[in-house]
């Protein structure tokens, strides 16, 4: 595709008009309005958009799936990763780590009616569409990354899943590791003493199932640019672990395939002013004939590996059965 074909939408803000694309995170201090993409794995693309207007994404058709999903771990595979990462907990090495896997199936279709299917059937805050050369993401992302105005930031990660509003002390206490992580992360950009959580363990309902989230706030220290705040913030404490770094090398360890954008940031930035979202509950393909989703759970200490398994089943079934095709 041509960069004519290029698209973005999300929160009711329509970018068409592609002018450029960079793969440097320092694009983003420069003037214009910037679609926004971050791999898990660090990966980086922004595509500014000459053309910005509120309006509504544009309307598609989908045709649901007939194939079936194959994931990157078997129920038996994943069931022996958690406790492994329960054995990396016993020696003192992490405390917590996302666990993912990747569902792939075959498809040839726009993702532009997929996004306008979710957008009826499931509903979320930071929604969002992104066409570009080579990548098309069609997001029902439930979690805020980073919003930004002048220099007041917040991420609001979520930790804890279940199906009513009864939340056990494995969520509680795995939320509250978390946003600790990510107060650290905070306090490498922001002034002293301006790192705040004016919400702990709050419970939010989306379509068929009840998220704890948290709210994190801060004020950036002065001349702070874009790539010290990605830098700092990425990959999100949320889907990844405590401690990151060992985090990051146990999933690489034991995942054994890059997530690409589930688990990264989608969102969209101009100047000052910024929404990011986490790339989870998100449907994207390479435009080569496969579609990817991707799922996962937090594992800790108390983790029972056959409910860590069930948790990622059921965060995957509702968009799954939105998609098509069989598990």
């Amino acid at each position: 595709m041509d960069l004519s074909e290029a698209i973005f939408w999300m929160g009711g803000r329509l970018a068409t008009n592609c002018v450029e694309i960079s793969d440097d995170p320092s694009s983003l201090d420069k003037p214009g309005f910037w679609a926004v993409v971050k791999s898990f794995e660090g990966k980086f693309i922004a595509a500014r958009f000459a053309k910005v207007e509120q309006a509504k994404l544009p309307i598609a058709n989908w045709l649901p799936l007939n194939g079936e999903w194959s994931s990157s771990q078997t129920q038996l595979g994943y069931e022996q990763n958690v406790r492994k990462i329960q054995e990396l907990i016993a020696q003192g090495y992490i405390y917590q780590v996302n666990l993912c896997r990747v569902l792939t199936n075959t498809s040839e279709n726009s993702l532009l009616g997929l996004a306008n299917k979710l957008a009826i059937d499931n509903p979320a805050p930071y929604a969002s569409y992104l066409k570009l050369p080579g990548l098309e993401i069609a997001s029902a992302s439930p979690e805020l990354f980073l919003s930004r105005s002048g220099d007041f930031i917040k991420s609001s990660p979520i930790k804890g899943t279940a199906k009513d509003e009864n939340f056990g002390d494995k969520d509680e206490s795995e939320n509250i590791m978390i946003v600790d992580l990510m107060r650290n992360d905070f306090s490498r950009i922001t002034t002293a003493g301006s790192v705040d959580v004016p919400r702990l363990l709050g419970i939010e309902k989306h379509p068929g199932l009840f998220h704890l989230v948290s709210d994190i706030t801060g004020r950036l220290k002065a001349n702070t640019q874009w790539p010290e705040i990605l830098n700092a913030l990425t990959p999100a404490g949320s889907v990844s672990g405590a401690p990151k770094s060992s985090a990051l090398k146990t999933i690489s360890d034991l995942e054994q395939k890059e997530r690409g954008p589930y688990c990264g940031v989608i969102g969209w930035s101009e100047g000052e002013q910024a929404i990011m979202s986490v790339g989870i509950r998100i449907f994207w393909s390479h435009q080569d004939g496969q579609i990817h989703f991707g799922t996962g759970a937090g594992i800790t200490w108390k983790s029972d590996a056959q409910s860590e398994w069930q948790e990622t089943q059921l965060k995957s079934e509702k968009l799954i059965s939105i998609a098509g095709g069989k598990r």
